[in-house]
């Protein structure tokens, strides 16, 4: 078996190999200014796969793209500061963005603002899992696209509003970055959080054998359903899709 080491280097590898070809795509207006966590925010987010991307995982669970107030101040998949910090247990210097919008700062750690998406997923697993080395022994986290994508007023623009001619390329690199972390995880199955990211999934490990991809409901604030309890919702998801939590 591969030693636990090697395979969380693997990941680090992954992850900088992504953001050099992240960093290397052009996007016009209406997108003014994109974010690459990945890089600014590299030593929170490699403590990240360091501390806890050992394999093999039974779940991998897979996020759209970061958040203004998550990955992108922590570096950590729905990063909301205080579960990051508390109990995730990561912390690390961040650094700017290399143009950062005037209403998106990036303060890392010393972000005020909360994650909602962030903290019901932390939430859910510090209540359902109660250490993160009861969730991290069978579940890892991580996203599918890296950059955060903000137009001239703030807005944040998600990666499937982005032209296709923008996309695909965007999408090659992301298709093959969660290609070899899935070979190097090697989990059982995939959880998209949200329809988005499970049709990503679906397409970039179609031809993966033995491999199930099924899905939750995103904890976003705009979801009706989410905001009326996600957790549930989400031990609802995971329980049809064959998915034991504590």
């Amino acid at each position: 078996m591969t030693p636990l080491i090697d395979i969380s280097r693997k990941l680090i590898d992954i992850s900088r190999k992504l953001s050099k070809q992240c960093d290397a795509l052009c996007f016009a207006e209406p997108v003014t200014h994109v974010y690459n966590p990945l890089a600014y925010a590299r030593e929170p987010h490699e403590r990240y796969l360091s501390r806890w991307g050992g394999g093999p995982k039974e779940v991998l669970m897979l996020g759209m793209n970061p958040g203004p107030f998550g990955m992108a101040q922590t570096g950590v998949p729905f990063g909301d500061v205080t579960q990051v910090r508390d109990f995730v247990g990561i912390t690390g210097k961040v650094k700017k963005p290399k143009s950062e919008h005037p209403a998106r700062t990036i303060t890392g750690f010393q972000c005020p603002r909360s994650e909602i998406s962030g903290t019901r997923l932390w939430g859910w697993v510090r209540d359902r899992f109660h250490t993160p080395e009861a969730f991290f022994e069978r579940f890892f986290v991580v996203n599918y696209c890296p950059l955060v994508f903000m137009e001239a007023s703030g807005r944040n623009r998600t990666p499937d509003k982005l032209p296709v001619h923008e996309r695909e390329p965007l999408y090659a690199v992301c298709d093959a970055a969660l290609r070899a972390i899935v070979a190097n995880l090697k989990p059982q199955v995939i959880v998209g959080v949200g329809a988005f990211a499970e049709a990503r999934a679906k397409i970039a490990l179609s031809d993966v054998a033995c491999l199930r991809i099924t899905t939750v409901l995103h904890p976003s604030p705009a979801s009706p359903r989410a905001n009326r309890g996600w957790a549930e919702a989400a031990d609802q998801d995971l329980k049809k899709a064959g998915i034991a939590v504590p």
